[in-house]
């Protein structure tokens, strides 16, 4: 079991060491994971003039798509609890020009939000990440005005994941990072379909809508696979830094190593992923 107070502050010092990283490939990782966005756009069916939540925003580009839809009218209130990762957001909102969007720092968890006061609820890989994910989920139940929808996504199994489990499991494997612990928040912690079921409707939705969407990591060599896991990576990075240097090295070797399957003739690597879309109401 986790201390869920000391859990949440070590999340929050991942994602304030991580905000510059998560900048920097911005580009990159919108690029990959377009599909999801798409995806989760045409399930909450945003419409103009109404007003939607992104919880969890990180870099904020799923609710930026969700803001052109909604139009000059309508409005998109983007959250997150790391202010540092908040303002990662507001500089990309910015730079795209978007005039309909509000930045707020907010725990999910805890929304300061009144009751039935948003028509849409948006949340891209965060639900997996939080200590109280059955909070998270009643409170978004209650912000919510009857009927609206909430779009979410979830990773699906690490087997299906091999773009993040094989790192991780490389890193367990040499002793450098703790196996991961059954209920404890993680990237896979709701892979489960039934899981996610339970919590959903626990909350007081209806039972939800979950489908599979696939797509590739795609890594132009094993530099760019290794420097997007040092800045993205949150806790496994934090364990690679501490390693000395010929130790680093070496895992740096098993890693890309163990991603040999999904590299191409030409070097680059194109790794799997699979993830949950999900809708309720």
């Amino acid at each position: 079991m986790i201390d869920p107070g000391a859990y949440r502050e070590q999340s929050r010092a991942n994602w304030r060491e991580m905000a510059p990283g998560w900048e920097e490939q911005r580009g990159w990782f919108l690029a990959n994971t377009r599909p999801v966005i798409d995806r989760l756009v045409e399930l909450a069916a945003p419409r103009p003039g109404q007003t939607f939540l992104e919880l969890a925003c990180g870099p904020g580009d799923l609710g930026f798509a969700i803001a052109e839809r909604l139009g000059p009218a309508g409005r998109l209130i983007a959250t997150d609890f790391s202010p540092e990762m908040l303002a990662v957001a507001r500089r990309g909102g910015e730079a795209r020009g978007l005039a309909n969007v509000e930045y707020r720092v907010a725990d999910a968890e805890r929304l300061e939000f009144d009751d039935d006061s948003v028509d849409g609820v948006v949340c891209r890989w965060g639900f997996m990440l939080m200590a109280d994910p059955a909070g998270a989920f009643a409170e978004t139940r209650r912000v919510l005005r009857a009927g609206g929808p909430v779009a979410f996504s979830v990773w699906a199994a690490p087997e299906r994941n091999p773009w993040a489990s094989l790192p991780a499991a490389t890193l367990v494997r040499r002793g450098h990072v703790p196996p991961p612990e059954p209920g404890v928040p993680g990237p896979f912690a709701l892979a489960d379909p039934d899981s996610i079921r339970a919590l959903v409707i626990a909350a007081g939705f209806d039972a939800p809508q979950l489908e599979e969407i696939r797509f590739e990591f795609r890594y132009a060599d094993a530099d760019e696979l290794w420097q997007t896991l040092l800045r993205l990576s949150g806790s496994l990075a934090r364990a690679i830094d501490e390693l000395d240097a010929d130790e680093r090295q070496a895992t740096r070797a098993a890693i890309v190593d163990s991603l040999e399957p999904y590299r191409s003739d030409d070097g680059s690597y194109n790794a799997p992923a699979v993830t949950w879309g999900v809708l309720a109401r």
